[in-house]
């Protein structure tokens, strides 16, 4: 899945949505590009559960 994260500025942002990603699936892969504010994330989680947990965290995040 990719998503989009607007407030993701920094490489400390990027280390939160890691984090976050992994609390839901330690096994996700999980590929930054930070300049465009996009996140690729291949998961056995659905989207929901990761655009919620997301959320949750302060990184609310749109689907691409």
């Amino acid at each position: 899945m990719k998503l989009w994260i607007t407030n993701m500025n920094c490489g400390g942002c990027a280390r939160g949505v890691t984090a976050i990603i992994h609390d839901i699936d330690s096994n996700a892969k999980v590929d930054m590009d930070l300049a465009a504010k996009m996140v690729s994330i291949e998961t056995i989680a659905s989207t929901e559960q990761m655009t919620a947990a997301l959320a949750k965290g302060g990184f609310p995040a749109q689907v691409q």
